[in-house]
């Protein structure tokens, strides 16, 4: 009997600790809006590429002409690298050109769905929207 709870217990422990991480992760569709499709350029103020996602911080004018810190969420740093990217693709103070969708709380936060760099190059985000949703919009 004292082995069943101990082992129900255990059951119960992992199957808590493969679900958590699960409930933190969120989908591109509760977050943003695919019909709101926005590009900015201005100056980028840090770079975090980090699990699960990585972030790009930019100062750029907003759709009201506004100058504001945007927020540009990108795929987490294995995708990035897969789709070209390298430690110093973006740098604090490049200045580039971020694609991707709004929002839906009306932040200006962005799911990135590729960049252009002053240089020209262009790298995809590795975005939850996916590869083809405004891959070429601008």
């Amino acid at each position: 009997m004292e082995h069943t709870r101990i082992a129900l217990f255990a059951a119960s422990v992992g199957l808590l600790a493969t679900t958590a991480p699960l409930a933190a992760h969120h989908s591109f569709a509760a977050e943003y809006d695919s019909e709101k499709r926005i590009t900015i350029t201005g100056k980028v103020l840090s770079v975090e590429l980090v699990n699960p996602h990585s972030w790009i911080h930019v100062q750029a004018a907003g759709p009201d002409g506004k100058m504001q810190d945007w927020a540009c969420e990108f795929g987490p740093p294995n995708g990035l690298y897969r789709n070209g990217w390298n430690k110093t693709s973006v740098k604090v103070g490049d200045t580039i050109t971020v694609a991707g969708s709004l929002a839906k709380n009306g932040s200006p936060t962005i799911n990135a769905n590729n960049i252009q760099t002053a240089e020209g190059k262009r790298l995809f985000a590795g975005s939850s929207e996916g590869n083809a949703a405004g891959a070429g919009k601008q």
